[in-house]
């Protein structure tokens, strides 16, 4: 699909990543994307690294800085640090909002590579985010499109961060039925997103189902250069926090280790809140299958998981998934064209659906241990079909220029609102 008019676009992510760092590039991969089809795409983001938890992209007393990536011009803001899930985090939200506002107010002035824009799209998780994208929206009279990554607070209540009748919550109820009512189109990540928001009164047809996907050009070939080291490598990429319920690979690790299969082999890459904790549990258990290590750069990523066996998809349940999910790892999984076993109680979820591994019930580590070993006895024959299932499952419905035309259509529909 060609664009008819070369359109700016803005996006807001606070943590919007490139492909140098660790974490998701959605936005990145999105951008590329538009700018092959005339677009110019500029993406405003954090640089302090929310994974790493460390200042990655300015020098010393700097607010902001401009650094185009392969034609798509990031811009960095400095935003407060923080070091755990605290009032600091909060702070470094308003920070961001703050900052993307006034600098987005007057960046044109300042850097002519910088264009009017003609779309913003506000993306949280948090909503000060998509608040600062309205705001630049109406400044700039361009249209407001709000992409939702996470229902807040609905996410916060229902895995017990918040309680309804608080008033945080009833702040954040005000403020996304105002941003979901104030956006020409809304962007949603899981699937049945919309019986959450029609509720709110919002119709049908303003809401756009636009999951994650996979750039496939990463991990082209990648699953031929797997070394025969005689280690059986079970690995998992991503955040080491709450919903991830980490301690269930764990504990699937120690029943495995007490079957004596030495040859099976954990590797958990990535940072978050749980993670010192979790190394403490793995020193309680006594493992000496599993190792822990530091995020990597989403251009490094592909070439590790080359070396997996197996790759975990683990999640922690809580009512939050009844509106589906949309794991960034997952789709990327796929591409890579390993087995994938992913922890969920989901009948409709795409493993099952790809027949491109297994899926087991949330927090059973006996049924992730028994997964293991099920797929490490199958023939390599078997798990590599189980793998290309995945991977052509996921070019023929995810790959990021399948995305993208959804997004150019809703891009011109608002246009046209």
């Amino acid at each position: 699909m060609k664009s008819l008019q070369a359109k700016n676009v803005w996006i807001l992510n606070h943590y919007a990543k490139t492909p140098d760092l660790a974490g998701g590039t959605r936005h990145y991969d999105f951008a590329r994307e538009l700018i092959k089809r005339g677009y110019e795409v500029t993406i405003f983001a954090s640089s302090f690294d929310h994974l790493r938890l460390q200042e990655l992209k300015l020098s010393e007393g700097k607010k902001y800085k401009i650094e185009n990536i392969n034609g798509v011009d990031f811009i960095w803001l400095k935003t407060h640090p923080y070091y755990k899930n605290d009032w600091r985090r909060v702070l470094s939200m308003f920070s961001y909002m703050w900052r993307s506002y006034w600098l987005g107010r007057k960046v044109m002035k300042t850097d002519k590579r910088i264009k009017k824009p003609d779309v913003i799209i506000g993306s949280s998780v948090h909503l000060l985010a998509v608040l600062s994208a309205h705001w630049l929206a109406k400044y700039h009279k361009a249209k407001f499109i709000m992409e939702v990554r996470d229902l807040w607070p609905q996410t916060l209540i229902d895995m017990g961060k918040l309680k309804e009748n608080s008033p945080i919550v009833k702040i954040l109820r005000f403020l996304e039925k105002y941003l979901y009512q104030k956006a020409q189109k809304i962007i949603v990540l899981m699937y049945r997103a919309d019986k959450y928001l029609i509720p709110l009164g919002i119709k049908k047809n303003k809401i756009e189902w636009i999951c994650n996907g996979a750039d496939l050009s990463r991990f082209t070939g990648l699953y031929d250069k797997k070394e025969q080291s005689g280690i059986f490598e079970v690995m998992y990429f991503g955040a080491h926090g709450m919903a991830n319920g980490l301690e269930n690979v764990l504990e699937a690790a120690k029943i495995i280790q007490d079957k004596n299969y030495k040859e099976i082999a954990f590797s958990l890459y990535g940072n978050g809140p749980e993670k010192n904790g979790l190394i403490e549990h793995k020193k309680m258990l006594g493992l000496e299958n599993l190792e822990f290590f530091e995020p990597v750069s989403k251009n490094k990523a592909a070439e590790i998981i080359a070396r997996a066996d197996i790759l975990l998809d683990n999640y922690k349940h809580h009512n939050a998934l009844k509106y589906g999910t949309s794991h960034n790892k997952l789709f990327e999984y796929m591409a890579s064209a390993k087995p994938v076993i992913y922890t969920s109680d989901e009948k409709d979820n795409l493993v099952d659906i790809s027949e491109c591994g297994v899926s087991v019930p949330f927090e059973n580590p006996q049924a992730l241990a028994d997964a293991i070993l099920s797929l490490y006895k199958k023939n390599p024959a078997e798990r590599e079909k189980m793998g290309q299932r995945g991977r052509a499952y996921v070019e023929k419905y995810y790959s990021i220029p399948i995305l993208v035309d959804k997004l150019e259509k809703l891009i011109k529909e608002a246009s046209n609102d």
